[in-house]
């Protein structure tokens, strides 16, 4: 009896614990849904409360003379809630918004499949909606119930250049939703160029107004009159380092051909005019065209989308002689008396490197003039051989240190995505490939931009920069101030490079010479003072032509890298080109003859190989 008393008592305890475990389950599960969990908060929320997201106008740019390059234009959203959709006259909905029904199907089966999806939220149907094609939708708005408007706005641009520097707009990736709670499905975010690198300085910030629902889900007001309304902020606008007329001549002079052009403000590494070509009008990106043009431009085999200036590496040809002269200048290898033989070109043993014909022996000013390939190759073979160093790896690192602090061989770090680093070769690389059997003949080439340096046309146009600065520069940008903001410090302060001034002083002095009576003649411009050095870059089939210059020479205001792809001699289309960006800036205008000559270069085509464009 007393065993069955027992069996009993237990089982009032076990079950007693059965029960209170159901009850504290539950009690959590309650407690969770109620105060810790949002879900069903917004839920019943949704049913009397419409939280209306108001957009702020994006911040504006403007060119170094004040004029206005991109700006907003009114645009609207259609966007839904599913789960107030009802008895809606489908295809009067279609009629309106002109669409086929077919669209509207794939649309709502597109967002119906979207990550994030709720049957209860704000969902985007329909973007960038004109004021036009607004209109009719507005007028029959009352008939289609859980579909709403929001106010947007669109990029415009006022000039059809630049587009590759500007960027565009477009809709927020799922994947930068998940990184920034900011962003929510359907709103745009910039893409590429300025508008993606200064994007948080241009959204501005986001309002919300909060709206009452009645029973029947329609909108009755704001709530309690607005008190838990909050107000946009307008993004910030930029002032860019650009001159737009510039620009729009630099992408008329590459017209029909591939290259780059890039100016640069030497004491404050202000972008004045960076060209990329083949170029497009950025106004192709906006509205609901954008993403059939986008189609077509990120198909087109010449890449118009690709920003050549930063993303495009190539050899500087004999634009990098300067360089090589300034390390041997300053490593003591030469002075600017030191002469060398030019026999055809440079002759080490059986080894033959060509060259032009001029004088010889030649000193550095003539050498520099003539751009003579035998001489630097002659500097580099002294130096690779001097007894200054312990062996050719650390002669060869050494030189490799003066190419960095020039800005080669890493990003310079401007303010655009995208820029690539280029190629500088140090000792290690060339012990793979050789391993303990090289010498200065081996890599002869880097001491005439060939071989395996390659530089972008901004690392170009950096170095035009820092010799016009005499050995210093700073990280070239595009944009010179930031409404109610600074910029940062890399921006701002001047980079020093390991050679000296007196170093820069000389090859000054022989990149004047070129322009009076060497290579660069054709970039003599009268009443100013023109510093130059062509440049003609070895390829597999037609040369490029190059060319880096400055302006004037003992107060520079412009520095300028150009960079046409099978070009040919750097005369031919470097020289030019580079005279008339520079006599533009510099004199605000062309004269006569140089307009005829910007028309006739922008009308020549280059032939690449497989036709012409």
């Amino acid at each position: 009896m007393a065993t069955n008393n027992f069996n009993i008592e237990k089982r009032k305890y076990i079950l007693g614990a059965a029960v209170l475990l159901v009850l504290i389950v539950y009690t959590s599960r309650l407690f969770d849904l109620q105060v810790l969990s949002d879900e069903y908060k917004s839920k019943a929320d949704s049913n009397a409360f419409y939280k209306k997201t108001i957009y702020p106008a994006r911040g504006l740019m403007y060119d170094r003379k004040g004029r206005l390059l991109v700006y907003n234009q009114p645009a609207y959203d259609i966007t839904f809630i599913p789960r107030e959709i009802k008895k809606v006259d489908t295809l009067e909905l279609c009629k309106a918004l002109n669409i086929t029904r077919e669209e509207f199907d794939n649309r709502m089966k597109s967002i119906r499949k979207s990550r994030g999806y709720s049957s209860y939220t704000e969902q985007p149907f329909m973007t960038r909606l004109s004021s036009e094609e607004f209109a009719p939708f507005r007028e029959k708005m009352y008939r289609f119930p859980g579909f709403y408007i929001s106010k947007r706005s669109i990029r415009q641009y006022t000039y059809g250049a630049a587009g590759v520097l500007f960027g565009d707009i477009g809709e927020v990736s799922q994947k930068k939703i998940d990184k920034d709670p900011y962003y929510t499905r359907g709103d745009y975010i910039g893409i590429q160029g300025l508008e993606a690198s200064y994007e948080e300085v241009l959204r501005g910030v986001k309002g919300t107004e909060m709206l009452l629902r009645d029973a029947y889900g329609r909108i009755q007001g704001n709530y309690m009159n607005g008190a838990f309304d909050t107000l946009p902020i307008t993004g910030k606008n930029l002032t860019l380092g650009l001159d737009i007329e510039l620009q729009q001549l630099g992408e008329e002079l590459l017209k029909n051909k591939i290259g780059s052009i890039v100016a640069i403000e030497p004491s404050t590494g202000e972008i004045l005019c960076m060209v990329s070509s083949p170029s497009y009008d950025p106004r192709l990106l906006t509205g609901r065209q954008r993403g059939e043009n986008h189609k077509i431009l990120s198909q087109d085999k010449l890449k118009p989308l690709m920003n050549r200036a930063v993303m495009g590496t190539y050899p500087p040809g004999s634009t990098f002689k300067t360089s090589q002269a300034l390390t041997f200048l300053q490593e003591g290898i030469i002075t600017s008396n030191t002469h060398f033989p030019c026999h055809g070109g440079f002759r080490y043993n059986k080894f033959k490197l060509g060259c032009h014909a001029h004088g010889s022996p030649l000193s550095l000013f003539p050498a520099i003039a003539t751009s003579c390939n035998a001489y630097f190759c002659w500097g580099l073979v002294r130096m690779f051989s001097s007894d200054k160093y312990k062996n050719v790896q650390e002669a060869m690192n050494i030189w490799r240190d003066y190419m960095v602090s020039m800005g080669f061989g890493y990003r310079l770090g401007i303010d655009i995505p995208g820029e690539a680093r280029g190629m500088i070769p140090n000792a290690n690389y060339y012990g793979k490939h050789y391993g303990n059997y090289w010498n200065a003949v081996t890599v002869i080439s880097i001491s005439i931009g060939q071989g395996e340096v390659t530089l972008t046309p901004l690392q170009i146009a950096n170095l035009s920069a820092t010799i016009a600065n005499r050995g210093t520069f700073i990280t070239p940008h595009l944009v010179s101030s930031i409404e109610g903001d600074t910029l940062p410090r890399i921006y701002r302060e001047p980079r020093k490079t390991m050679a000296e001034r007196a170093a820069y002083e000389d090859i000054v002095k022989g990149m004047r010479q070129a322009v009076l009576e060497g290579t660069c003649r054709g970039a003599d411009i009268p009443g100013i003072e023109v510093c130059g050095k062509t440049g003609t870059a070895q390829n597999k089939g037609k040369d490029h032509s190059a060319f880096i210059g400055f302006a004037p020479m003992n107060n520079p205001q412009i520095a300028v890298a150009v960079y046409v792809e099978n070009g040919g001699f750097g005369a031919t289309y470097g020289v030019p080109i580079g005279a008339l960006i520079m006599e533009k800036y510099l004199n605000d205008t062309l004269s006569v003859e140089s307009l005829e000559k910007a028309r006739s270069i922008g009308e020549k085509r280059i032939y690449y190989g497989e036709g012409e464009r």
